[in-house]
């Protein structure tokens, strides 16, 4: 049985591979390993620097997959990718991989739709810890703290839904707190 659906509706995809593909992921990790750079992978990559901290990634994408055993299971499944970051902040280094299944095949689109996520994902994650201290949650038991993402979630929808002016969402999530009617107003998106 396909993962996806065998339909086409005019989008591509790009998946990064975690701990919920075990198998996958462990195939695409020893490719991009044993075969770093072969001749047939498209390669691409940039360099930022801006905010005290130097930024160099690199992004390989890779559309011969005869050795990958999981290409049915995907439908349109055409490339895996990698996704190398390296960032310098004064005398720091971080360095983090992740790998990708995509139905994309030129290393351009890749290398946008990934960091495009990040970004999407970097902005979500900031926003759930600044305006509802989500790193904070002491829920640790079962599926709270699951339940208490997909709550805080639905709540920032809501408050950057709302129009109050030009105030902040952590200021919306204050005001509803504080007035019913803006609480109210928010739960039924009034704008």
């Amino acid at each position: 049985m396909s993962k996806l659906s065998s339909k086409k509706v005019g989008a591509d995809y790009v998946i990064v591979l975690k701990g919920n593909q075990k198998n996958l992921h462990k195939a695409v990790e020893e490719y991009f390993m044993y075969n770093p750079i072969s001749s047939r992978s498209a390669k691409k990559n940039v360099y930022e620097a801006g905010h005290g901290r130097v930024e160099q990634r690199e992004y390989w994408l890779e559309t011969e997959l005869n050795w990958l055993a999981q290409k049915d299971e995907w439908a349109g499944l055409k490339s895996v990718g990698m996704a190398k970051s390296i960032v310098t902040r004064g005398d720091k280094t971080s360095f983090e991989i992740r790998y990708f299944i995509s139905s994309l095949t030129d290393v351009e689109e890749f290398a946008h739709a990934v960091r495009e996520h990040w970004a999407i994902e970097n902005k979500l994650h900031w926003s759930l810890d600044v305006i509802f201290r989500e790193d904070s949650d002491l829920a640790k038991k079962d599926n709270a703290p699951l339940n208490l993402n997909i709550l805080d979630k639905f709540a920032l929808y809501l408050v950057t839904q709302v129009d109050l002016g030009k105030i902040s969402r952590k200021r919306k999530r204050y005001k509803a707190a504080l007035n019913p009617e803006v609480l109210l107003s928010m739960i039924l998106c009034h704008k």
